[in-house]
Formats: structure tokens, C-alpha cells, sequence
């Protein structure tokens, strides 16, 4: 069983990585365009260059794009994990104490599934490996076309 689950772990993980990457980049829509009932239920978008919100939307929508992709997948979940800490810490924590108490759940769950994605990269179905593994192809090909120096 546990054989399985372990030559199952990539997929699952690249799963993960999707469907984070998706929620991640709905709520950056959300700020920056309006969907899903924007910032307001009305369809309101964050005020272009207000700070933190406006920012944290373009982290959203750009982080939360490369992450689904498993595009520089570590690189973007570290700067949306950032942000997310910086959002709980700066923007709910001083309202209470609890994530339950002043809205903070979603700001820390996303600060912790996208460093657990820093340490484990893409997983399965990631541009980035299907990047790497086309560099290594072609590396792997060039050095058979190279004479050999004696």
C-alpha cells in the first residue's frame, strides 16, 4: 500500500499544486477585475496602486497563474507565501488574536500550502518539468553530435 501512495505522491502533488494555483489566482481576479463578485460583492475592484491590496492582487493573480502552470513554481510560491504572511500579520492579526477571530484562516492557509510548495516544487503535470526534462534531451543530444577528443 504505502508503495503505491509513494509512486502516486508527483500526481497528487501536481494536483495540489493546480488546484491552489487556481483558488490562488481567482482571488487576485477577483481584486483586480471584478470577478466573482469582486472586492465588494458588486463586482468592485481594488483601487489601482493602493497598498497592501492592490498589490497583493497582482501577487494573486500572477502567482497564483505561474503556480497552476508549475512555472517557477518555488520562486512564486515563495513570494506568495510571503505575502500571505505579511496579509495575516499586518492586515488580520491585530484584529484578534485566533485566524477564527479575525478572518485570517484563508491568509494562513495560503501562507502554509504555498511554502509547503516551496520545498517541494511542481509535482507531476508542471511546465517545469517538462522544461527540464527538454533541456536535458537536447543536452543529452548535443554530446552525442560532439566528436571525441582522444
Amino acid at each position: 500500500m504505502t508503495g503505491r501512495l509513494n509512486s502516486a505522491q508527483p500526481y497528487a502533488l501536481g494536483l495540489f499544486r493546480i488546484v491552489i494555483g487556481l483558488l490562488f489566482t481567482c482571488h487576485g481576479a477577483k481584486s483586480l477585475f471584478g470577478l466573482l463578485g469582486g472586492v465588494d460583492g458588486q463586482g468592485g475592484t481594488a483601487a489601482t496602486g493602493s497598498w497592501p491590496g492592490w498589490y497583493a492582487a497582482v501577487i494573486e493573480l500572477v502567482g497564483g497563474s505561474l503556480v497552476l502552470l508549475g512555472l517557477g513554481t518555488r520562486f512564486a510560491a515563495f513570494l506568495a507565501s510571503g505575502a500571505m504572511a505579511y496579509a495575516y500579520f499586518k492586515v488580520h492579526q491585530p484584529e484578534a488574536l485566533w485566524p477564527l477571530q479575525n478572518n485570517g484562516e484563508l491568509a494562513a492557509l495560503y501562507c502554509w500550502t504555498m511554502f509547503l510548495l516551496i520545498f517541494t516544487g511542481s509535482g507531476a503535470f508542471g511546465l517545469d518539468k517538462l522544461i527540464a526534462k527538454r533541456s536535458t534531451a537536447h543536452t543529452r543530444e548535443a554530446r552525442k553530435r560532439e566528436p571525441v577528443a582522444a
